[in-house]
């Protein structure tokens, strides 16, 4: 029962070449830096990331991302990232782009063991009709299109198919974790991390405070430790701020 490993190398080191990962964070917040870091420093590459955004440049994902180890992304949320744009419309970067609430629940489907759900977030745009550009080519045009997806109606209301996500693994950053893996967030990081951990077949957690069995009241745990195969101690972890405005 204890998921704890020594290092942020060994927590990663089965991650492979063309693994799909849900990484946590909002922002810059909550993210998993240093398991994106160790994972950078592994080599693993052609890999598909499911993530809100994919961080900003030199930070997080974005790290991944100017490694050019990323080929596909599905995420909601695409700017403050200039290399994310360049590669997107150079036909580098393969791009999903999901509504934000949409992309939280295909995770927490995944995580609940559904397999598809109904939603009327885009009936009547690109994202249910289909011929979303996904990959431009060399030359600008389109390569890739989105598929068009089922469209039913539900007592007079029209609602598009969207099918769950259940990545390889999940990287999340916690506040709090035992060494059981249940885990506690903290504010805005409670974004997509209990998602992300839920939907993960195998799920690394790095936690800012690590506690004994036990010691984690059990009406505040946010991911049971049953959703969490390993825990990384991370104390005194950077948390950078995006856009800092004094008076």
């Amino acid at each position: 029962m204890d998921k704890v490993v020594t290092s942020a190398a060994e927590a990663v080191a089965d991650i492979g070449d063309g693994a799909s990962l849900a990484v946590g964070g909002f922002g810059m917040s909550g993210v998993p830096t240093v398991l994106i870091a160790a994972l950078l420093e592994q080599g693993a590459t052609d890999l598909e990331t499911i993530s809100n955004n994919l961080g900003v440049d030199g930070f997080g994902l974005g790290t991944l991302l100017a490694a050019g180890r990323i080929r596909r992304t599905i995420g909601s949320y695409v700017g403050n990232n200039k290399e994310f744009a360049r590669q997107y419309l150079g036909g580098e970067l393969e791009l999903e782009l999901t509504p934000q609430g949409t992309l939280a629940e295909r995770l927490r489907a995944g995580g609940a063991g559904i397999p598809a759900f109904f939603t009327p977030a885009g009936v009547g745009t690109l994202v249910a009709d289909g011929g979303l550009p996904w990959r431009y080519a060399s030359d600008g045009s389109v390569a890739v299109m989105s598929p068009a997806k089922e469209v039913r109606e539900f007592d007079g209301v029209s609602y598009v198919l969207e099918r769950a996500l259940t990545p390889d693994f999940g990287l999340v950053h916690a506040w709090k974790g035992d060494r059981h893996g249940n885990l506690v967030y903290r504010r805005s990081a409670r974004n997509f991390n209990p998602d992300a951990a839920a939907a993960g077949r195998v799920t690394i957690a790095q936690v800012e405070h690590l506690v004994e069995p036990g010691e984690l009241d059990p009406d505040h745990v946010h991911t049971p430790g049953i959703h969490v195969q390993r825990v990384l101690h991370v104390p005194g972890v950077e948390k950078p701020v995006e856009f800092r405005t004094v008076r």
